[in-house]
Formats: C-alpha cells, structure tokens, sequence
C-alpha cells in the first residue's frame, strides 16, 4: 500500500474512533477491494451454489461496525483483522438461526438477504468450527486469532503479523499449531482441508 493511503487509513480510523462516522463510510470504500476478498473467502466456505452476493455481507458488517463503541484499529491490518471477526460472527450467527429454524417450530428465520442461503450441514459445520475456535481462545487467544485471520479472512502471514503486532516467524509457529489442534478437535472436510494448506 503507498504511504499516502497508509496514512489516509490511520487518519480515517482515528476519526473513526474520535466518532466521525464519515471517516468509517470513507474507510469502507478506500478498502472496498480486500473487504470485498475476505467475504467472498468467507463464503467460498459455503455450500456449492449459494447464491450470495459479498455485498450484503459487507453491508452487514458496516452497520455492526458503525455501532462499534470502542475502536482500537489503529492501521489497515488491524480494521481488516476487526472486519474479519465481524464478518464471522455474521455468519455464525446467521447459521445458528438457521439450525433454530430446523426445530424452531415452523417459524421462519428472516435472513440478511433473500439470496442469503446456507445448506444446514455448512451451518453446523461453521457453528463446530465456532466452538472450537473459541476453546483455543480461552487456551491462545492469539492462535485463535490467527487462524480467523488467516483461514477466514485470507490473509497472508504478514498481514496476520502486522495485526496483531507479532514477528511472522511468529505467525507461522501459531499457525501450524494450530491447524493441527482444530484438525484433532473437529475434523477437516477435504474443502477445508485445501484452505487450511493455504
């Protein structure tokens, strides 16, 4: 990224955090580009043929951010790395509806978008993946993170550095640990496999 967008980012999040809602909207669409490229990771981990379009997902995730109290994004990676998270509790969320909606007594869940469509086994696939990302959180939360970061959010080792303000070396030691531990506690679908090879 050149330095005067470098810096037209850390300017719009300190706005953002000063309570300047228009630094946020002007962020959105300075970073519209990789936003766009971590929800449409996130959704190549749904079922073949969904038909979701990243925007909505996006839209989703501005109108949680824009309530966002406490803003501690001080560079690009760091709000790349909150959009993230915030895109995955969407989805996990979302899914959970959906598993209440199987038993939910025939009352219909409202989704995000009409074209919003998750097969009921992906959804309980994300809700176990969820878990178990938030067990290795209460062990690691930094490996939990970095697997958000990199198997979510398709960022590469030195992004995921950059964000949490570690050593890459770093990053790469987390990341092997813990693939191999999510492998141990949850299985891997030959889909997720190819994305945890990443």
């Amino acid at each position: 990224m050149p330095i005067e967008q470098s810096e037209l980012v850390t300017n719009l999040l300190l706005g953002w955090a000063g309570g300047d809602r228009d630094c946020l909207d002007s962020l959105i669409l300075l970073l519209d580009t990789e936003l766009r490229r971590i929800a449409h990771r996130y959704m190549r981990l749904e079922r073949d043929g969904h038909t979701l379009q990243t925007t909505a997902l996006i839209n989703e995730t501005y109108l949680r951010l824009v309530n966002e109290r406490e803003v501690r994004s001080e560079h690009r990676a760091q709000f790349l790395a909150l959009a993230a998270q915030v895109m995955r509790h969407i989805l996990v969320d979302h899914a959970r509806g959906v598993c209440r909606g199987k038993r939910g007594n025939g009352i219909p869940e409202l989704p995000l978008d009409e074209t919003f469509i998750f097969s009921p086994q992906k959804s309980n696939d994300l809700i176990a993946l969820d878990e178990a990302l938030s067990r290795l959180a209460d062990t690691s939360a930094r490996k939990a993170k970095v697997v958000e970061l990199r198997y979510f959010g398709g960022m590469s080792v030195e992004e995921v550095a950059e964000a949490l303000q570690v050593h890459h070396n770093t990053v790469v030691r987390d990341w092997k640990l813990a693939k191999a531990w999510l492998k141990r506690e949850v299985g891997v679908s030959k889909m997720d496999q190819a994305h945890l090879d990443a």
